[in-house]
């Protein structure tokens, strides 16, 4: 049985970041790797937990009356374009399609690196009237973005899947509104999915979104010690508009550009999910996103005992059928069996034997406290609910509870310093000069602002941790992925 574990199980600790977390992804079945480097197989384990995710967030946005579309991959680099400061700033990790067989194009073709520049063209078409407004557009796609060096699967590969919302309203006060409530969707997601407390904030005009006025964030703080953008939602005022011409006629009669927002969510989600729960014995995951949620497994002692002992667990498998439940009828020791149910983050174990039979109960083994409790059979289906449940609660509350542990707050560059070398999130105050997030950078080897906190203000007279000038805001700071 040693044998067997060591051959399947996690050999590096959770400290051992990059190799821990590359050995779970594999183990645990989430993502086959290809010959191209930073583009990854989403085995169905990932994809049915990217699935949850679109059902979860389908059902959100349709009842605010947003309708799902799909625009093409390609983009010709004449709209690409379009918007300076917006090509600008994705012009790095573009990839371009330059050639049909043997034959040149005429023109290059960009791979998505995000789609405003292909759907604003339509917007023009569809935006004549206020009547027309608002629009809201989302789109579940697939997107390609090249220029980093080193790719993780999931928190930066250079193909993933996400969502990206894009709306247009007559006024400022409604976009800045849905730009605040998709930032306030995300969270909720976040919570209520993946069972991770998100630090809501505000980009810096530097960190923003190329061609926005400003992006709105959710921050994940890892137990790395360090953080990851979970989702933007970014206000586009009526840069794109003017760009591409988007314009509608107002009550008055009057032509006006509509004001515009985009928003997304990505597949980093699940390897932010991965990163924050599990253990080093492998993967640890909400029931609200694994696949499946429990594991039946038979342990049969007696060859006399198989067909008895198989039917209970078909039984209990029917009595659960509002979960995802599977049983392991390998022809494998029960141990192994453990240690790989263990390994695959499946959140709840029930084991089923002789002894169970006699007594006429199971033994349940949670996933994330490894508590084991016998129960009676008749209540097997309400106890299961239960501590599906608390499973959810219990990840969520020990995740914010490390957060707020690490959470540090900083008056001075060496106070910075020595937060982020000791993996801290820092907490300071900022005057809002750009160069000292060039000071910053340089003295903390590679932190950076990761949000501006718009609840809370600097104190009357308080400095900036970095110049020593006036504080204007409030923010977070820590190494990011």
């Amino acid at each position: 049985m040693e044998k067997e574990k060591n051959q399947k199980g996690i050999t590096a600790d959770k400290d051992e970041l990059s190799e821990w977390y590359t050995q779970i992804l594999q183990k645990a079945d989430l993502i086959e790797y290809t010959n191209v480097s930073g583009c990854y197989i989403l085995k169905p384990k990932a994809y049915a937990i990217w699935e949850k995710i679109q059902a979860y967030f389908n059902e959100k946005i349709k009842k605010d009356g947003v309708k799902n579309a799909y625009f093409p991959l390609l983009i010709p680099e004449s709209l690409l374009n379009k918007e300076k400061q917006h090509v600008k700033g994705f012009n790095p990790e573009v990839a371009w399609v330059t050639h049909s067989g043997d034959t040149k194009l005429a023109e290059k073709l960009a791979i998505r690196p995000t789609s405003e520049t292909i759907m604003y063209p339509s917007f023009a078409k569809w935006i004549r009237s206020y009547r027309d407004l608002p629009l809201k557009i989302n789109q579940w796609a697939n997107i390609v973005r090249w220029e980093f060096k080193n790719p993780v699967p999931f928190i930066r590969s250079r193909e993933f899947l996400w969502q990206e919302g894009h709306s247009a309203f007559a006024t400022k006060q409604e976009a800045e509104k849905e730009v605040k409530k998709i930032q306030e969707l995300y969270e909720q997601l976040y919570k209520e999915m993946y069972a991770i407390p998100v630090i809501k904030g505000k980009k810096t005009e530097r960190e923003k979104f190329a061609g926005a006025d400003y992006t709105l964030t959710c921050e994940i703080f890892l137990p790395s010690g360090k953080s990851a953008q979970g989702a933007t939602s970014h206000c586009l005022g009526q840069n794109f508009a003017k760009a591409f011409d988007i314009k509608f006629t107002d009550e008055n009669e009057k032509p006006q550009y509509p004001y515009q927002t985009s928003c997304g969510l990505s597949t980093r989600s699940i390897g932010i999910a991965v990163m924050m729960h599990s253990d080093s014995k492998g993967l640890i995951l909400s029931p609200k996103i694994a696949e499946p949620q429990i594991i039946i497994i038979p342990i049969i002692t007696d060859k006399k005992q198989e067909k008895q002992i198989k039917q209970q667990a078909e039984k209990i498998k029917e009595s659960l059928s509002e979960f995802s439940v599977e049983i392991d009828s390998r022809d494998l020791t029960p141990g192994f069996k453990f240690n790989d149910a263990e390994l695959k983050g499946i959140p709840l174990r029930i084991e089923i034997g002789p002894k169970d039979i006699k007594a006429n109960q199971v033994v349940f083994v949670r996933r994330d406290t490894g508590q084991k409790t016998f129960i009676k059979t008749k209540d097997i289906k309400n106890k299961a609910k239960e501590i599906l449940e608390d499973i959810h609660y219990h990840l969520y509350k020990k995740a914010k509870d490390y957060q707020t542990k690490n959470t540090i707050t900083a008056n001075n560059i060496e106070q910075i310093k020595q937060a982020i070398k000791n993996k801290k999130l820092v907490k300071a105050d900022w005057c809002g000069e750009e160069s000292c997030e060039d000071i910053l950078k340089e003295k903390t080897n590679g932190a950076k602002i990761i949000c501006i906190d718009e609840k809370e203000k600097p104190k009357s007279g308080s400095k900036c941790a970095i110049s020593n000038k006036p504080a204007q805001y409030v923010v977070y700071i820590a190494k990011s992925y």
